[in-house]
């Protein structure tokens, strides 16, 4: 008898976590992306539109709150999505040329992140707001 006969085989190499092969697509399961999701990146994406803005809720025509992003709503069914967006537009932007360019914008961003089809993209120019105010800065001498 020899050593070899005393040890067990050794089982077969197996990777382990992510770098394990992947099964075909179409049977690793489904992805859902929820509503909320496609709110949070159509809003991120309309920020980074120079000329859109945020909008306040308002309460008895009030502005309550902060206003650093878009409110944006999702509905999301089956591989496609509608959205529909409250923004402001920076004065003295443009409103139409600056809606078509956020507009182009989300369609591309939220394809690319999700997956999904942007089937429409409703706008709503809530308010014109004053382009930011750079504080000043004083030379020390």
């Amino acid at each position: 008898m020899t050593v070899a006969d005393l040890v067990p085989p050794a089982a077969p190499h197996v990777p382990a976590g992510r770098h394990r092969a992947l099964r075909e697509p179409a049977l690793r399961g489904d992805l859902h992306v929820a509503d909320g999701v496609v709110e949070k990146i159509t809003a991120t994406a309309l920020g980074e539109v120079p000329e859109i803005g945020g909008t306040a809720r308002r309460v008895l025509g009030v502005a309550v709150g902060s206003d650093d992003l878009p409110h944006v709503t999702a509905t999301v069914s089956g591989g496609a999505v509608v959205l529909d967006a409250a923004v402001s537009v920076v004065y003295p932007a443009p409103v139409a040329p600056a809606t078509d360019r956020a507009r182009a914008h989300v369609v591309d961003r939220v394809g690319e992140l999700t997956g999904l089809r942007v089937e429409r993209v409703d706008i709503t120019v809530t308010a014109l707001t004053r382009p930011p105010i750079s504080p000043r800065r004083r030379e020390l001498t």
